[in-house]
């Protein structure tokens, strides 16, 4: 399933690359509820592959690429917010988020990120991972707004 969001006020697209879909019903429900609260602060779209080796041409010209991958940065929410001001402020068209596989990402796909976000220490399933990000991206719009969503 895609979910596409859009919203006037927001120059960059938010895009989370997936491979494969979404396999619980209840995960899918949890991301299409936030994909549309989402729609107030940014064009929100779900994208797919099929496999790894497509991720690539999912991309385009002038993207920046953050990998979710447990070997990444980990921020606190409030720091996930602040790090999103300062890739929206760079410029870029759209801000891509992708999921792997169970493999990860291939070498050339991983070569090309700009960034490498954890989620936390726990290992997640690449359908949880879909969720629970999503989730932190409108909480972090949320934040950048001074918006009661967030108690800190």
């Amino acid at each position: 399933m895609n979910y596409l969001c859009k919203v006037q006020n927001s120059t960059v697209q938010t895009v989370l690359l997936t491979v494969g879909a979404t396999q619980e019903g209840y995960l899918k429900e949890g991301i299409l509820l936030y994909a549309k609260r989402l729609q107030r602060y940014t064009e929100f779209s779900h994208a797919v592959v099929s496999t790894a080796d497509r991720l690539t041409s999912a991309l385009k010209p002038g993207d920046y690429l953050v990998l979710l991958d447990e070997f990444g940065v980990l921020l606190p929410s409030t720091g996930f917010a602040q790090q999103m001001q300062k890739w929206m402020n760079s410029g870029p068209k759209r801000l891509v988020f992708a999921v792997g596989d169970a493999y990860g990402f291939p070498e050339d796909f991983r070569a090309r990120s700009s960034f490498q976000l954890a989620l936390g220490p726990m290992t997640l399933t690449h359908d949880m991972v879909r969720l629970v990000f999503v989730e932190q991206l409108y909480r972090a719009h949320t934040i950048l707004r001074n918006e009661p969503y967030h108690h800190a």
